[in-house]
């Protein structure tokens, strides 16, 4: 660990990764990706704020739900630099997500409870199919699972 004043809290990527479960090849990654930042010691090595720690967290459940790296990134982007963000930091951060993840919570519930029967992906290869999309009449409205991809 970094004894220098006011590092104390910095954390290597070895420990970075022990604590948060993630691979350091994944940390890299990440911080290619600008997910993630370090400050590089005078002998090039990485060194990370303990806040790192629940941004990397927040990125493998995002990425665990879904959510591409894109959005994440966007997301990660409206928590301050220059300092440890703070609960209304998140709080913003979480506003922002509600809807996108509400309406992912509806589509999980929809593919949840209506796989089992016609999707309208034209397959018409359920018993049910003949009924809810004859003549697979919901081709004409666009490729894919129609009735699942629509509100």
């Amino acid at each position: 660990m970094d004894r220098t004043p006011g590092r104390g809290r910095e954390l290597t990527v070895g420990e970075l990764a022990e604590r948060s479960g993630v691979p350091t090849s994944t940390l890299r990654f990440y911080e290619r990706q600008g997910l993630i930042q370090s400050r590089r010691t005078a002998g090039n090595q990485r060194r990370y704020t303990r806040d790192t720690l629940r941004r990397v967290a927040f990125v493998r459940v995002s990425q665990r739900v879904g959510i591409p790296l894109a959005r994440i990134r966007e997301a990660l982007a409206l928590l301050p630099e220059e300092r440890t963000p703070t609960r209304e930091d998140w709080a913003r951060v979480s506003l922002s997500w509600r809807e996108d993840l509400n309406s992912r919570i509806r589509q999980l519930e929809r593919l949840r409870d209506d796989l089992t029967d016609c999707i309208g992906c034209g397959c018409l290869s359920l018993q049910r199919c003949a009924l809810a999309n004859p003549y697979d009449r919901l081709g004409q409205e666009g490729p894919g699972p129609r009735r699942l991809l629509t509100p």
